[in-house]
C-alpha cells in the first residue's frame, strides 16, 4: 500500500510526521506492505513552520501509485491558490483507496472540490473558517476524526497521529494499532 504524504511550505511538522512515524513504526512492527513517502510541488526542499527543511521523496510530476493520499495542514492558503496542485489533488483521488487530511489540509481537499457533501472536521481554531468558506460541507466540531466514504479528515497535529493509528486498526486490527502506539510510547485516543 503506498501511502503518499503531500507536504508544502509552512507544513506544520507533527501533521506529517506523526503519522510518519506511526506508518513507519507499523512497517517496523510487521505491517511490511506499506510504503510510506513524502510529495510536494517540486523537487526543492519544504520549509515547513519553524523552518523545519524537508527533502521530500517525489514531486507531483514523477511518484508512484498512491493507495493513500494525505494531505496536511499548516499556513495552507499559498497552496489553495495553486491550480496545478488542485488539479494534481484532483487527479489523485479516482484511483486512490483512500484520502485522508489533517488539520487545515481538509481546506486543500475542499477547494479541489473532492468533499462536496461530506461530513468533515478540522483544527478547531478554523471550524468556522471552513464552514463559511464551504458552506456545502457538513463540518463537525466535536470529533478528533470524521469518515465520510473513502474521506477521512481530522482535527490538528496530534489528531493526525490518532487518525492514522486508526487507519492502521481497519487495515490490520485493534491488537496491531494498540502494539504500534505502546512501541510509539503514545497514549492512543481511540474514538473520535
Amino acid at each position: 500500500m503506498n501511502i503518499g504524504i503531500y507536504i508544502y511550505n509552512q507544513a506544520e511538522v507533527l501533521d506529517f510526521s506523526g503519522p510518519f512515524e506511526v506508518f513507519s513504526t507499523a512497517k517496523r512492527l510487521g505491517a511490511e506492505d506499506l510504503n510510506v513517502f513524502m510529495v510536494s510541488e517540486h523537487a526543492d526542499p519544504v520549509v515547513a513552520r519553524g523552518g523545519f527543511k524537508v527533502l521530500t521523496d517525489y514531486s507531483l510530476q514523477n511518484h508512484p501509485e498512491i493507495d493513500l493520499l494525505m494531505v496536511v495542514g499548516g499556513v495552507h492558503t499559498d497552496e489553495m491558490n495553486k491550480s496545478n496542485v488542485l488539479d494534481w489533488l484532483a487527479s489523485v483521488e479516482p484511483n486512490a483507496e483512500q484520502i485522508v487530511s489533517v488539520c487545515t489540509g481538509v481546506f486543500l481537499l475542499a477547494k479541489a472540490g473532492l468533499l462536496k457533501g461530506l461530513t468533515v472536521t478540522t483544527h478547531w481554531e478554523d471550524i468556522s473558517d471552513l464552514a463559511l468558506q464551504f458552506p456545502d460541507l457538513n463540518v463537525t466540531a466535536d470529533q478528533r476524526w470524521v469518515t465520510s466514504g473513502k474521506f477521512t479528515t481530522s482535527g490538528g497535529i496530534s489528531a493526525g497521529i490518532d487518525m492514522s493509528l486508526h487507519l492502521i486498526s481497519e487495515r490490520y486490527g485493534l491488537e496491531f494499532s494498540t502494539i504500534v502506539a505502546r512501541q510509539m510510547e503514545y497514549n492512543w485516543q481511540r474514538y473520535t
